[in-house]
């Protein structure tokens, strides 16, 4: 038992230590662009526009750069928006009744109240209060709120340029760092559910299913950072030639999206068969195993330019291994786990281009399922 414990602490801390590396690699483009964009909107807005406070413009690239990895322009036109209205507000409440600390607090709610009534997102609304309790405690003229202004607008085209030009981010590496990960984790669990399923382990197959939902928990940061990745193939020149291979990745994590909830399910369903003791033909354990295997080979292989053939013979053996399993005969259980299998194959084969008819037609489903 003790060493059993030792044996899941270590792996614990490298899968930690595997998670830190990873998110580093992945984030050190974000951290140099937000760097590069800081000195840059300093440099025009001290040296070239001359304004007296040039420390709100590299404020609001750094902001707009490390606060939203995608839809950046959005990003940047709230932060505008939202420094617009806290200065406008804060210039107009101070003008008329004067500015000090016991005011500071009427500014700021008139601010925030004005960004929510021309529905401004959760960005405008913080951006506006903030700029509003910087300026409404202190007395202003035009001059101050234009400058503002003036640098909210510098440090925000200077994030778009240096996100989308000088420095973008390679939207195939960062695809490639922020799937694998993702990939590797739902493989591996299926693998370990499939040896659980074959030794009737109950605890094994009850950690697979865990360690698969908090992989499944984490898959909305792939989604954020594909669809930057994507933001970045379309507004940048230098990236553009990589727009095919990455609408192969899109195409992909929309059938392989569904392959994840099904998958959840079909460990759902394994360890409920090893806790009813219910018959495991040696072709159930099997289909699971094979599907993990076209899910790695689906990353390795076609995700990378190759082609289709690998995944899809593994995820066709997949359905064959459940038809054996079915005719040798397995209970309720068994059956949902066969009935998932032959969602996740399907699945997997339209993520290899197959169209759906074709997928479900080789899994054995409904043409509209």
């Amino acid at each position: 038992m003790l060493s059993r414990l030792r044996s899941t602490s270590r792996e614990s801390v490298r899968r930690t230590g595997r998670d830190v590396y990873e998110r580093l690699r992945t984030y050190l483009i974000v951290a140099a662009q937000a760097g590069l964009a800081a000195e840059l909107s300093w440099f025009i807005t001290r040296d070239v526009l001359h304004n007296a406070e040039p420390l709100f413009a590299p404020a609001v690239a750094v902001g707009t750069i490390a606060g939203a990895i995608g839809n950046r322009i959005r990003r940047t036109l709230e932060v505008i928006a939202g420094v617009i209205v806290g200065a406008v507000v804060a210039h107009l409440i101070t003008r008329t009744i004067g500015a000090g600390p016991a005011l500071t607090g009427v500014v700021v709610a008139v601010a925030i109240s004005a960004a929510v009534a021309v529905r401004g997102t959760g960005a405008v609304t913080a951006q506006a209060g903030g700029t509003a309790l910087l300026l409404g405690s202190v007395a202003q003229g035009p001059d101050l709120v234009v400058s503002k202004t003036e640098s909210a607008v510098v440090g925000g085209v200077v994030a778009i340029a240096v996100a989308y030009l000088i420095l973008p981010l390679n939207p195939m590496r960062v695809a490639h760092r922020t799937v694998r990960p993702t990939v590797d984790a739902f493989a591996r669990e299926l693998t370990a559910s499939a040896d659980a399923l074959t030794h009737r382990d109950l605890q094994q197959a009850e950690d697979a299913l865990q360690r698969f939902s908090a992989a499944w928990e984490q898959r909305q940061k792939t989604s954020e950072l594909v669809e930057a990745a994507q933001q970045v193939v379309v507004l940048s020149p230098w990236r553009r030639r990589r727009l095919g291979m990455l609408r192969r990745y899109q195409h992909a994590a929309e059938h392989l999206e569904d392959a994840y909830s099904s998958a959840c399910e079909m460990l759902q369903w394994a360890t409920a068969t090893i806790r009813a003791g219910e018959p495991v033909p040696a072709g159930l354990p099997a289909s699971i195993e094979h599907l993990g295997q076209a899910l790695r080979l689906l990353y390795r292989d076609f995700l990378a330019g190759g082609e289709p053939d690998p995944p899809r013979a593994r995820a066709q053996q997949a359905i064959k291994d459940v038809n054996e399993a079915c005719a040798e005969g397995v209970e309720f259980s068994g059956t949902v786990v066969a009935t998932r299998v032959r969602a996740v194959a399907s699945d997997l084969l339209q993520a290899s281009g197959l169209p759906q008819a074709e997928a479900n037609k080789q899994a054995g489903l409904k043409a509209d399922v």
